[in-house]
């Protein structure tokens, strides 16, 4: 018998598994929608020019490329198929790609449909995505994005509504964060006070590993790359800066002399936004106190959750199209260390594809990674370990009918219930719920019906009891 495997990068997904992944989806659905964006969905496929050439270098060699149907062989670049060019010979053979992620497409459809939309236009999209990298703890081939962008707005309150949609998430998962954020234009003032505009890409890609490598790591990548010593020089001080934990007003004062570089316009984009998050600290901070009746200002500082909004120099993130404020968010907790949301600010995206000077700002959850970190930290809520709330036992063609009633009557009032199919053992039917994690198992049978009662059980604690059908709603309810 042949072996059955996945590809490397993909996984199934078990009934729990699933419960727990819908639970992510629809916390962030439901924070999308309470802030005012709406769903759409784009294909799984896109033309490669639409991709190519929008995500640097390293992201258009992580793209999955599909072969054209039919005979694609004939239609190759020859010439290139004899020198064994294998990137012109992909040029010929394939149209389209896997998307890469749902930024891109999201920008190719606003401008194929401009004249349906109204501006700002707030929308989210929960979609697979692929990229050809390698596979590890944390990182698969495909994988889920929770995207929401407002497009056609430069106001700063868009960014700071996308800081206070990734906390509220965060807060429903009851995971503690740190969320980062800095401007490409500051970066991009850097590099050219360093001298090296034509190979900012490069540069700030190899800086935004400083977290995970270090600085000598860092200093490492820079030599390896052929950076100079002076480049080195300022960016040993620019992570220096960074470590000093001195945030927006440190950086201030030494950025200040680098004005003629263009680096003070990013200075004055992350005041921007930092002002107007002080300004609704003080609003948060009554409104803070009361919710979770907090008196000691200790525990009130130690609480604050916007004190986890930090500016850091060294934050890059690698795509192209980023122009203005970036955000990534880092776990305070577990073995994953690395992003699991980030976005930020692009101001002409769309004008690839023909809409030129329509700014937009996004953020994407990352599913996958926040699934496994909430796995590792135990902060799946018990419901998701099941699909039903209770089970009923069957008894026999006689009962079956009287409890199908009940279960009807349950899933009504919108109840996650079950009835076993088969007269079997009930040993069994209970070993079934327990492997199901069902939390309670109804029994009817002959005194039961006459009574207008079911003994019901709950399977962690092992007690049992009657109840009337509304005190068995409120039981599971509860």
């Amino acid at each position: 018998m042949a072996k059955v495997s996945l590809p490397k990068g993909t996984r199934d997904f078990s009934p729990i598994e699933m419960a727990r992944r819908n639970y992510i989806f629809d916390t962030i659905r439901g924070v999308y929608e309470r802030h005012g964006y709406m769903p759409i969905e784009t294909p799984a496929m896109e033309r490669n020019d639409t991709l190519m050439g929008k995500y640097g270098g390293e992201g258009d060699r992580l793209i999955f490329r599909i072969l054209n149907s039919g005979d694609f062989l004939s239609k190759a670049d020859q010439d290139a198929l004899g020198e064994g060019n294998s990137l012109r010979t992909a040029n010929s053979i394939t149209e389209k790609s896997l998307r890469y992620d749902l930024t891109v497409p999201f920008a190719r459809y606003v401008v194929q449909h401009q004249n349906d939309i109204t501006f700002p236009f707030k929308r989210y999209q929960i979609q697979p995505v692929w990229r050809a990298d390698r596979p590890q703890k944390g990182r698969y081939r495909e994988f889920y994005q929770c995207d929401a962008d407002v497009i056609g707005s430069n106001s700063p309150l868009n960014e700071l509504e996308l800081i206070l949609m990734i906390r509220e998430v965060f807060e429903q998962f009851d995971l503690d964060v740190e969320i980062k954020i800095n401007d490409r234009r500051i970066l991009q003032g850097l590099s050219k006070l360093l001298g090296i505009e034509s190979r900012m890409v490069e540069f700030i890609t190899i800086l935004d590993k400083y977290d995970k490598i270090g600085l000598e790591g860092l200093i490492n990548e820079l030599t390896k790359n052929g950076f100079d010593k002076p480049v080195i020089s300022g960016t040993i001080e620019l992570v220096e800066l960074v470590e000093s934990g001195e945030g927006i007003k440190k950086s201030e004062s030494l950025l200040k002399e680098f004005a003629d570089n263009g680096i003070d316009d990013g200075v004055k984009g992350m005041e921007s936004i930092m002002d107007i998050m002080s300004g609704l600290a003080g609003l948060l901070d009554k409104e803070y106190r009361a919710s979770h009746n907090i008196e000691e200002e200790e525990d009130f500082i130690a609480q604050r959750p916007w004190d986890n909004v930090k500016h850091n120099l060294a934050l890059a993130r690698g795509l192209n199209y980023y122009t203005g404020m970036i955000i990534e968010v880092i776990p305070k907790e577990g073995s994953i260390k690395s992003s699991i949301c980030g976005g930020g600010r692009y101001d002409d995206l769309t004008g690839i594809f023909g809409l030129p000077n329509m700014s937009g700002v996004g953020i994407s959850f990352g599913a996958d990674r926040i699934y496994d970190i909430l796995l590792e930290l135990g902060l799946f809520p018990p419901e998701t370990s099941s699909s039903s709330h209770i089970m009923f036992i069957n008894f026999g063609i006689k009962e079956t009918e009287d409890s199908m009633l009940w279960v009807r009557k349950l899933r009504r009032d919108k109840i996650n219930a079950e009835l076993y199919p088969d007269p079997v053992k009930i040993g069994k039917q209970f070993k079934y719920a327990d492997s199901k994690r069902i939390p309670w198992v109804a029994m009817l049978g002959e005194q039961e019906k006459e009574e207008n009662v079911v003994k019901l059980k709950n399977l962690e604690s092992g007690d049992e009891k009657y109840v009337r059908y509304d005190d068995l709603i409120s039981q599971i309810a509860k």
